[in-house]
Order: C-alpha cells, then structure tokens, then sequence
C-alpha cells in the first residue's frame, strides 16, 4: 500500500531526516516524563511477552511524537508501521492495514484526530479484543467476516487530543503528553544536528539557536540548516552568535521566536482590535491564514510564552505582547 511506510523503506530526504533521529530513549533528549514512563511500561510488557498497552501521544506539532513512536517500536524490538488518519478513507483501508500485522506490531497513525467516524469504529474491536466484523458483497449477497488480528500495539498523534471522540480515547492505556521543549534539552538537540551535518557551531549559538526555536526540535533543526547556509555563503563556515543572529533577523525571526506569521498575529490584535477580544475565525481572516493553521501551530507557543490568553469572548493580547512589539499599553 503505497499509504503504509515500513521503517526500513527510507529514501533521499526520508534518510536524511531519520539520521538527525534518535532510535532509542538513551538518545532521545527531552520529554522525560514520557520517556520515564514508557521505558517502565515497556520493561513490563516486554517481561510479560505482551504486547504494549495503545499509547496516545497528543501536542503541538514538532515536538518528537513520530520519533517517539519509533523509538517504542524499536524498544520493543517489533516491527513499525506508519499511516495518518486522513489517508485511511473507508473501513477496507484500515483493515488492509490491521491484516498486514505481525503479533507485537506497533501501528503508528499520525493526526489520528482525522480519521473518519465510520473508520474509527473498526477500529473499537481492534483495539480492545483484537478483532474486526466486516461486511463482504452488497445487497442480498452481503454477509459478515469475522477476522481475528494478533495482538498490536496502537500508538495514535494528534495535535488536537480534544476532537478525540471518548470511546476512542478511552481505549488507550496509556497517554502522554508532549510539551515545548526546555531551553537546555533544545540547545543539546541543535548541538547534536550540528555534529551529524558536520557543522562547526558554538555553544553560545546553539544557545540562541534553541532560544528562537519556538520550543520545537523540527524548527531548531529546519532554522539550523539555514543558519549553516548562511554561515557558508556570508561567512567563514563556522556558525557563531553574529551569524546566528543576522541570519534568524534576516528569516524574521526575533529573540523571542515569534516568526512573521506570529508577529502578523499580535500586530493585527493589537492595532485592529485594540488588543481584543477577537475570535479565532475573524483573526484567523484578517491575517489570510486558516482557522486551524492558527489554532494548531501559532496560538499554543503565543498562550504558552505568555502574549495572549484565552478568555470566553475571545483572544486578548497581553502588556508582554504590547511591549514586545513596542506599543505602549492601555492603562485602562
């Protein structure tokens, strides 16, 4: 199936990227939470010779829940198949998929939040007694199919774990959250990049690299390898805080991390609404971006960093945002 990605068939960029990987919880920097409590649960299991509990991996985008769902499989010495809700259209694809696994098999599903109703209810049996009904032929000529699965181990990601539906969310054991990364674990990240792409770095740029990442591994990494090109063409190869810091001004980055889109975000708060409330859709429009884009990748790092909050009548930016931008704040 050309929707299901075993881990070995890695090509190009697909390759690349998995370098820049950890394979296992030894490498995996960051997110100690989870990882305590997964290396427990997989000890168990694995002394038990069960499979793994489901595991339900929900945050922000780029924070390591594709990665972490390799490094159980791996953990767990089983085999990884990948797929995203979306792709999965009708109960026939899952079940393709399902009757592919080997007992032990972890299933990753990324943005499992999107999979179809019809397809999620399929999915109930499976996870909870290892088995799916399905109908075979049309009209007077249907009958049911029992198909018994071998016991596998579900992980799902989503970005949005409140548009899970309960039955569904109630058939994972076992949750984690995925938070921002803190500034030490970023900067080891960056660090790490810099050794595997070769990339003479200072720490004190890691630093600053990691302050502008937004919290976010998938960002350090992508604004490091712009950092690098910049460093090349514009300088003497190695990447510095000088470099750093005109390169990141120079892709409308700010010491805080907040990037174009994010700035757009208060700017417009700020100068159209007075600093608000304004919803979600209508800020969503004013900055020609969809409402999801904004719910999904800029609010959380904006709530989280403290430049708006959430009130019942709607977003508000704070006095941080108006002093960031350099606005003075209403008093009253």
């Amino acid at each position: 199936m050309n929707n299901l990605l075993d881990k070995q068939q890695l090509s190009g960029e697909e390759a690349v990227e998995r370098t820049l990987r950890p394979q296992y919880f030894r490498e995996y920097i960051g997110q100690d939470k989870v990882k305590e409590q997964l290396e427990i649960f997989i000890k168990a299991a694995k002394l038990r010779d069960e499979a793994l509990d489901h595991v339900l991996l929900f945050g922000p985008p780029g924070l390591g829940k594709t990665t972490m769902a390799a490094v159980i499989a791996n953990e767990l010495g089983v085999n990884l198949k990948q797929t995203s809700g979306p792709v999965i259209e009708k109960p026939g694809d899952l079940v393709a998929i399902l009757n592919d696994l080997e007992p032990g098999d972890v299933l990753f599903i990324d943005e499992i939040h999107r999979m179809p109703m019809v397809v999620e209810e399929v999915l109930y049996s499976a996870m909870e007694d290892f088995y799916v009904d399905i109908m075979i032929g049309q009209g007077e000529n249907s009958r049911a199919v029992h198909l018994e699965l071998p016991p596998f181990t579900l992980i799902g990601a989503t970005t949005r774990a409140g548009m899970l539906s309960n039955p569904l969310r109630a058939r994972f054991g076992i949750s984690g959250h995925m938070e921002y990364y803190a500034l030490e674990d970023l900067t080891e990240i960056v660090e790490r990049t810099a050794d595997i792409f070769e990339a003479d770095i200072t720490h004190e740029a890691a630093q600053q690299l990691a302050r502008r990442s937004r919290g976010t591994p998938r960002i350090a990494n992508r604004l490091l390898k712009r950092v690098r090109d910049f460093a090349q063409i514009m300088g003497d190869g190695q990447i510095d805080d000088q470099v750093t810091d005109k390169a990141l001004t120079m892709l409308d980055v700010d010491q805080e991390g907040l990037d174009y889109v994010d700035q757009k975000i208060l700017r417009t708060m700020i100068e159209v609404y007075r600093g608000g409330p304004v919803g979600l859709g209508t800020l969503a429009v004013n900055i020609a971006e969809e409402r999801e884009t904004v719910e999904d990748m800029y609010e959380p790092y904006l709530i989280q960093q403290g430049f708006i909050i959430r009130t019942k009548s709607g977003r508000v930016a704070t006095q941080k945002a108006y002093e960031h931008l350099g606005y003075p704040y209403p008093q009253t």
